[in-house]
């Protein structure tokens, strides 16, 4: 198969019913996204995975969250680029399954924390609905709207590598990244899947529906950590 057996023109430009069918795709293969994340995580908190992360995390110091959050980039970049081969699905699958396997690996001593340490497993699905609640309205938003957002773009990036510079210096330098930090990242994956859905739309050839589910679930993970953080943070 090469490129010019393909329609590679962008779902927007083409009828309703194949735009319909590309759009339960993404939202299919995204909720399946979840659910691997879901069934990796279980079995991290049923073998003891994710109290083992804990304690490795919580007896390191910052250079151990260094290196989760490395491995976290690391693993974007390689899921990202395999993604974007639209000629070899099962290098989409793989980075889309793959990177929710590495989400639950980066949830696991969080998670460990809300829900052993400090008791928290109400917080957790109060965060999941509030986190879900979200993403249905700003996807109706992006849906619905007719204005192109891609003038967000810059704002993501910077906002994206503010962040990064921050988290490193609350790492090496213990600062303190209060709720106003919470806050700020809740707002960024609110523009990153306002973005991220439209752009879906507007540039998105059909047989791009695993890697469009792929970007819009790492921005939802960002938004439950951070809607999760938040609740955890006003809780205390």
């Amino acid at each position: 198969m090469s490129y010019s057996d393909l329609d590679l023109r962008p779902v927007v430009e083409l009828d309703e019913n194949t735009r319909g069918e590309f759009i339960i795709r993404v939202y299919q293969h995204l909720l399946g996204a979840v659910a691997v994340f879901l069934g990796v995580e279980t079995l991290f908190f049923t073998t003891g995975i994710a109290e083992g992360l804990y304690n490795f995390v919580a007896g390191g110091g910052g250079g151990r969250w260094l290196l989760i959050l490395g491995l976290f980039m690391v693993g974007q970049w390689m899921v990202g680029n395999a993604a974007a081969d639209l000629l070899n699905p099962q290098r989409q699958y793989a980075a889309l399954f793959g990177m929710a396997v590495l989400e639950a690996l980066i949830f696991a001593p969080f998670l460990h924390l809300v829900f052993t340490v400090e008791g928290g497993g109400t917080t957790v699905a109060a965060a999941a609905l509030l986190t879900a609640v979200g993403f249905g309205g700003l996807t109706a938003v992006a849906v619905v709207t007719r204005k192109d957002l891609s003038f967000l773009r810059p704002m993501i990036m910077f906002g994206g590598i503010a962040a990064v510079v921050l988290i490193l210096g609350g790492v090496l330098f213990g600062l303190e990244l209060g709720v106003w930090f919470s806050v700020a990242m809740i707002v960024l994956a609110g523009v990153s899947i306002l973005y991220q859905t439209q752009t879906i739309i507007r540039r998105y050839p059909q047989q791009a529906y695993v890697a469009a589910a792929l970007a819009l679930f790492s921005s939802v993970m960002m938004l439950f950590w951070y809607v999760l953080r938040l609740l955890m943070q006003l809780r205390r």
